[in-house]
C-alpha cells in the first residue's frame, strides 16, 4: 500500500537528481563495481529509479536484488537467489552468477559473496539504518559502511546560524563561569551562581529547540553525543 501511495505522486516523495546520476555514472565509468541491495519490490524500485536515474538506470549496477529481507538477508543462509524476467516474473533456475543488468530477488549475503567475490575493506556500503543495514557488514564482515543520515543537512544548517553559534558560546562561557564559582560560598555568590544556573538552563532549551521541540539534537544531548551519535561513529566510516 506504501508502495502504491509513493509511486501515485513520485515528484512529492523521490527527489530527481542528476547529481545521482553523475555520481554513479563516474564510478562505473572509473570501473567501480556498483550493487543494489533494497527491501523494496521491483516495480517500486524500477519507477522510482527510473524517476532518479534515468530509464537505462539499470546498467550503471552489477547487481540488483530486491525485496531481499533485510536484516535477514545478512544472517539467514537459507534464502536463494531467484531471477526475475522482463515482465518480473519469478523464474526457478538455479543461480550461477550475477549478471549485470539482472534483476534478482532475495538470497543472502553468504550466496552474494560467493557469485561475486566482493569481500573485506574494498566494499563500502550504504544505508540509511544503523543495525538493520550496516552493523553486521562492519563487524562480521569486515565491510567499509556509509551512513546515509537524512537530517544532517538541517542540523548542519542549523549549526552555523548566527543565533546557534552565540547561544554556544555564551552556553560554554557561562559552565566555565559556574565552575569556577564553586569555590564562593558566600550569600552573594551563591546568588549570582542560581542565576547563573537558571540562564544556563533556559539557555540550553534554546539551542535545543532549534534543532526539535521534543528531543533536540539527534547528534548532542547538551555537551554529550547521543547514544544514536556514539553508534553512528561505531557502525560506519562516513556519513
Amino acid at each position: 500500500m506504501m508502495y502504491q501511495w509513493i509511486e501515485k505522486d513520485m515528484e512529492k516523495y523521490i527527489l530527481n537528481g542528476d547529481e545521482t546520476y553523475a555520481i554513479l555514472n563516474r564510478l562505473a565509468n572509473s570501473g567501480k563495481k556498483l550493487f543494489l541491495i533494497t527491501n523494496s519490490p521491483f516495480s517500486f524500485v524500477d519507477k522510482g529509479m527510473k524517476h532518479m536515474v534515468g530509464k537505462h538506470w539499470r546498467e550503471l549496477f552489477d547487481a540488483v536484488i530486491v525485496q531481499a529481507d533485510k536484516p535477514s538477508f545478512f544472517t539467514d543462509r537459507r534464502k536463494p537467489f531467484r531471477r526475475l524476467d522482463e515482465s518480473g516474473s519469478l523464474q526457478w533456475d538455479r543461480i550461477t552468477s550475477m549478471e549485470k543488468g539482472k534483476i534478482y530477488r532475495q538470497g543472502n549475503l553468504y550466496d552474494f559473496l560467493q557469485l561475486t567475490g566482493w569481500r573485506g575493506p574494498k566494499v563500502l556500503y550504504f544505508g540509511d539504518h544503523l543495525y538493520s543495514d550496516l552493523a553486521d557488514l562492519m563487524l562480521r564482515h569486515g565491510w567499509r559502511t556509509g551512513a546515509i543520515v537524512p537530517e544532517l543537512h538541517t542540523e548542519i544548517r542549523i549549526i552555523n546560524t548566527e543565533q546557534y553559534m552565540h547561544s554556544l558560546t555564551w552556553l560554554q562561557a557561562l559552565t566555565g563561569l559556574l565552575e569556577r564559582m564553586q569555590v564562593h560560598h558566600d550569600a552573594e555568590s551563591k546568588m549570582v551562581l542560581n542565576e547563573w544556573l537558571k540562564e544556563r538552563q533556559e539557555l540550553r532549551s534554546v539551542t535545543k529547540n532549534l534543532f526539535n521541540p521534543q528531543f533536540g539534537s539527534i547528534f548532542r544531548s547538551y555537551h554529550n553525543p547521543t547514544y544514536f551519535s556514539r553508534r553512528l561513529c561505531r557502525f560506519s566510516d562516513l556519513y
